[in-house]
């Protein structure tokens, strides 16, 4: 059985996430951490709970979500590890970063790269791999059949979906990854995504505007 925590990180209000077993073994997702007041928070509660950082995963490179990469690899020795379509939007970060007003810290780059499909282990926990591009060029998502949740990243948010006019975007891609890749999973499955509240899968098969039958 896998836990989750959740961090709500920088001025875009990303969703940080630590996954973590009974073994101590945990993952952290979309590190967002900017401050000292945030990277303390994460690095304390992994700290109480004895949990053993193993895993740096991006669902994508996009500055919000990788903006503690460089402090998680300071602090634990981890390199990020996303699929290699994510890269050129990584390596992008650096020049637009001072416009937006960030102090950006650059992210090693990873030695293993995530396949589109597959499966990782958190010490004996699987997530699958869900490749769902849209948003971004190799955006991933990764799901835990067992505990049956989804770490969604931007493709799939409580009443909408990720913005597409960002450098590789694609709006008819993402519905088409969100219809094929997260719609098909069972209904109670449940969606932390990037930024906001947590969802279902059968509520926005219902609910979300995107999808209106």
């Amino acid at each position: 059985m896998m836990e989750l925590k959740a961090f709500v990180n920088n001025p875009y209000q990303e969703n940080t996430y630590i996954l973590y077993t009974k073994t101590g073994d945990c993952a952290i997702v979309d590190p967002g951490m900017y401050n000292a007041t945030e990277e303390n928070a994460v690095v304390n509660f992994i700290k109480q709970n004895n949990l053993k950082p193993v895993l740096l995963l991006n669902t994508h490179c996009h500055i919000d979500h990788v903006l503690g990469n460089k402090f998680v690899f300071d602090v634990f020795g981890l390199k990020p590890q996303f699929n290699k379509g994510e890269l050129p939007l990584l390596h992008a970060v650096p020049s637009y970063a001072p416009q937006q007003g960030f102090n950006y810290q650059l992210s090693p780059e990873p030695e293993t790269f995530l396949p589109e499909s597959g499966q990782i282990f958190l010490g004996d926990e699987a997530l699958q791999l869900l490749f769902t591009p849209g948003h971004s060029p190799a955006h991933l998502c990764f799901y835990s059949k067992a505990d049956a949740f989804v770490i969604g990243g931007d493709a799939l948010f409580r009443g909408s979906i990720g913005r597409t006019d960002l450098p590789g975007g694609n709006h008819s891609q993402l519905l088409e990854s969100i219809r094929t890749k997260l719609f098909t999973l069972p209904d109670e499955v449940e969606v932390y995504p990037g930024h906001g509240p947590h969802t279902t899968i059968g509520f926005e098969k219902v609910h979300n505007p995107f999808f209106a039958h």
